[in-house]
């Protein structure tokens, strides 16, 4: 396998990670969410910010060195259109991704202490969870915007 080969399948790999766990820790939380107790939607919430620290983290460190590595190898221009739409699309979703982690963290706590104490969930839960809910669809749809790109490589012109 050339050095080229290994690298556009890091950086694949990598974009299926990203929008696999994505795409998986939501269906999970939303469906932990969905049974409104306290105790499923803390072991739920436990190991999905371990997956999401595992594996998205890895992924999100990844992705931009096996870009710019296949950047350099192929002679590609980093000022291309597609490529600086993808490194934006890629900082708007780390603007979102960033405080979801700490929100499932927070999610996480409060259920946990919930359970614990045998009560409801809290106000506080329910909110962080719209918030979550609602920075994780931009972030999603970035990434797809983001896989997009890389297929098609559009000429855009700035």
């Amino acid at each position: 396998m050339t050095f080229y080969l290994l690298l556009k399948f890091l950086h694949v790999l990598g974009a299926a990670v990203l929008l696999g766990t994505g795409a998986g820790i939501a269906f999970f939380m939303l469906m932990a969410h969905r049974t409104g107790n306290a105790a499923t939607i803390a072991a739920t919430a436990r190991i999905v910010v371990i997956a999401d620290m595992v594996f998205t983290a890895t992924a999100v460190v990844a992705q931009p060195i096996t870009g710019l590595l296949l950047a350099r190898e192929t002679g590609l221009d980093l000022s291309e259109g597609w490529i600086l739409a993808s490194i934006g699309l890629y900082l708007v979703t780390g603007a979102f991704w960033l405080p979801v982690l700490w929100m499932q963290a927070k999610m996480r706590d409060l259920a946990k202490a919930a359970a614990e104490a045998g009560e409801a969930l809290p106000a506080r839960y329910h909110r962080l969870y719209q918030l979550w809910f609602a920075f994780g669809l931009p972030a999603f749809a970035a990434v797809l915007a983001i896989i997009c790109l890389m297929i098609a490589r559009p000429e855009i012109a700035w």
